[in-house]
C-alpha cells in the first residue's frame, strides 16, 4: 500500500483541488521493490553424473533416440531409465517428463527424464522451453538441489546454458501479496561440463534477474506501482544517475503532449531520465511507455478486463530492466533511458476528444482520442531525447489493441526508419525468441493522420491502426535511426507458458540486451 501526505485547497469555483508538492514534502510507504531476481544459485562442475550429490539429476533425452547416452546410469539403475522407455511410458518428447527414483543406487536421489523432441527439429527455443517444464515440475515438487546433465545437449552445437536459461525464467513466482507465500522452487542447479561457460551463465543469470524485475514491476498492482513508485524503482538501481522532471518543469520545457495525458490524475506525473555510461560514446536512447494505470481517460475503455491496464507501463518496465542488467554487466554502451510515467484517468481536468495540444518539438496535436494516449507520451520522450544527439533511439510500449489482434501473444510489431537497426533487432529477436515482425511504414499513412485544424491527430481511426500509430512517432523521430517496438500482444500471458507463468511476461528485456551486445 502507498500513503502520500497530500494538501488539498479550494480554488475560485469553490472546488477541491490537490496542491502539487515538491518531491521532498511527499511521504510515501510501500511495499519493497524486488531487485534481486531468482534466488537459485548455478554453478558449473566438470562431475559425473552418477556420483554427483544432488535431489534430482536432469537427464535431457532426444526422441526416439532410447537411453543409449546414458548406458551407465541405466545399469547402475538395473535398467529403469530403459524400460520406462520400452513400456512407452517416456519416448523423449518434446517437454515429455518422468521421474524416477533412484533407490540409492547412485548418488542423485532422482532422475527427471526431460524430452528434448526429435534431433532434426531442436531448436535453441524449444531447449529454452524443455528447461522451462522441467525446472517447473521440479518446483511444484519442492526439491531444491538439482544436477542438470549436458551430455546430450553439447553435440547438438547448442549451448546447454540455453536450456539453464529456461529453468531460470520459469522460476519466477509473484508472492508479494498473499499472505502465504510459494515457499517451494530451486535453491541451487549445478551445470555437469567441461566446458568454459562461466561467462554464458553470468549472462542469462543477470538477463534473467532483470526480467523478473520487469515482471514484478508490472504485476504490481496501479495502487502500489504508480508514477511515484517508478521513480524508485529505477533509484533502486545501481550504477546510473536518475533526473526525474515533475509536472511544472515539464510544462516549461514545452511537453504539452506528454502532460496532457496526466491532466485527469491525481497522482502527479514522473517524467523519468535514467543515464548509463559503461563507454564514452554517442548514447542509445531507449524509451518505455509507462501508463500505470490507462483507463482510456475520457474515451473510457469497457470495464471488462480493465483491471490488467496496470500493464500499461511494461515498455517502461522492460527498459528499467534492461538498464538494471546492463549497469550489473559493465556492458561497454551509453544508454539515455526515459520513462514518461503518468496515470491517464477521466476526470474534471482531464483532457477531453477535440483538444489540441503541442509537443516539446512545436508541432501541435489534436487529440481525437484519450486513449490514445501512449503515443502522447512517447512523442515528448521522442523529442526530449533528440537533443542527446542519440545514435538510435528505441521505444517499447504496449500501443495498440490492433498488434493484439494482427498478432495474438506471440509477436512483437516493428517498425522503424533505419533498415540496418532493423536487421540487428531481428537477429537479437531471433536469438531470445522475443520475436519481432516488421510492419511496413509507407508515406500514404501519414495521411491517417492528417488534422484538419492542427498538425496531427493522435489517431487515424481503426482502419491500419497498428501502424498509424507507429507513423505518428515516426514524425517525431525524424532523422534519427528509430525503431518501434509494440508489445501491445506479449507483455501479458493469460496462461502458464513453459519458461513465462501467468501475468506479466517481462518481454523486451532479454532482446534489448542483446540487440545492446549487437551494438
Amino acid at each position: 500500500m502507498t500513503v502520500q501526505l497530500r494538501i488539498y485547497m479550494k480554488n475560485a469555483l469553490n472546488a477541491t483541488v490537490p496542491i502539487e508538492l515538491p518531491s521532498v514534502y511527499v511521504i510515501e510507504f510501500s511495499p519493497e521493490i524486488r531487485n534481486e531476481g531468482p534466488a537459485m544459485k548455478v554453478s558449473v562442475k566438470d562431475n559425473k553424473e552418477s556420483t554427483f550429490s544432488c535431489d534430482v539429476l536432469i537427464l535431457p533425452l532426444l526422441e526416439n533416440q532410447g537411453i543409449r547416452a546414458y548406458r551407465d546410469i541405466d545399469k547402475a539403475l538395473d535398467g529403469l531409465p530403459g524400460k520406462t522407455i520400452s513400456s512407452k511410458e517416456f519416448s523423449g518428447r518434446h517437454g515429455e517428463i518422468s521421474l524416477l527414483h533412484t533407490q540409492g543406487r547412485i548418488n542423485p536421489e532422482r532422475v527427471l527424464l526431460a524430452g528434448l523432441g526429435k534431433k532434426e527439429d531442436i531448436t535453441p527455443e524449444k531447449l529454452r522451453q524443455a528447461g522451462g517444464k522441467a525446472a517447473s515440475y521440479i518446483h511444484s515438487l519442492g526439491i531444491r538441489h538439482a544436477g542438470l546433465s549436458t551430455r546430450t545437449i553439447e553435440p547438438l552445437h547448442i549451448s546447454p546454458v540455453v536450456f539453464l536459461e529456461g529453468c531460470l525464467l520459469s522460476e519466477y513466482r509473484f508472492e508479494k501479496y498473499r499472505k502465504e507465500a510459494d515457499q517451494k522452487g530451486l535453491k541451487d542447479i549445478t551445470v555437469l561440463s567441461g566446458k568454459d561457460i562461466g561467462k554464458q551463465i553470468k549472462w542469462v543469470e543477470t538477463a534473467a534477474r532483470a526480467a523478473y524485475l520487469a515482471r514484478d514491476l508490472v504485476n504490481t498492482p496501479s495502487n502500489d506501482m504508480t508514477p511515484s513508485g517508478l521513480v524508485r524503482a529505477a533509484r533502486s538501481l545501481k550504477k546510473v544517475s536518475v533526473k526525474v522532471i515533475e509536472r511544472k518543469q515539464a510544462e516549461a520545457l514545452g511537453m504539452g503532449a506528454y502532460i496532457s495525458v496526466a491532466k485527469g490524475s491525481l497522482e502527479p506525473p514522473k517524467f523519468i531520465v535514467i543515464t548509463y555510461k559503461g563507454k564514452n560514446i554517442a548514447p542509445v536512447a531507449l524509451i518505455g511507455k509507462a501508463i500505470t494505470f490507462d483507463s482510456g481517460g475520457i474515451s473510457l475503455k469497457p470495464s471488462e478486463g480493465m483491471e490488467k491496464m496496470k500493464y500499461d507501463m511494461a515498455g517502461g518496465a522492460a527498459v528499467l530492466g534492461v538498464l538494471k542488467a546492463a549497469a550489473e554487466m559493465n556492458l561497454p554502451v551509453h544508454l539515455i533511458a526515459v520513462l514518461p510515467a503518468t496515470e491517464n484517468l477521466p476526470g474534471g481536468r482531464a483532457s477531453k476528444p477535440g483538444d489540441v495540444v503541442r509537443s516539446i518539438d512545436g508541432k501541435t496535436i489534436e487529440i481525437i482520442s484519450t486513449d490514445a494516449e501512449g503515443r502522447l507520451a512517447l512523442a515528448d520522450a521522442i523529442g526530449y531525447v533528440k537533443k542527446f544527439k542519440p545514435s538510435a533511439i528505441i521505444d517499447i510500449a504496449t500501443l495498440t489493441g490492433a498488434c493484439s489482434i494482427a498478432f495474438g501473444n506471440d509477436a512483437i510489431a516493428m517498425m522503424g526508419n533505419d533498415d540496418s537497426l532493423m536487421a540487428k533487432m531481428k537477429k537479437a529477436s531471433e536469438e531470445t525468441a522475443e520475436r519481432v515482425w516488421q510492419m511496413p511504414l509507407f508515406d500514404e499513412y501519414k495521411d491517417y493522420i492528417k488534422s484538419d485544424i492542427a498538425d496531427l491527430k493522435n489517431s487515424g481511426g481503426r482502419t491500419g491502426s497498428l501502424i498509424t500509430s507507429a507513423y505518428f512517432l515516426k514524425e517525431f523521430a525524424g532523422d534519427v535511426p528509430w525503431i518501434h517496438l509494440d508489445i501491445a500482444g506479449t507483455a501479458w500471458t493469460d496462461k502458464d507458458k513453459p519458461y513465462i507463468p501467468k501475468g506479466a511476461t517481462g518481454i523486451g528485456v532479454r532482446l534489448l540486451l542483446n540487440f545492446l551486445k549487437s551494438l
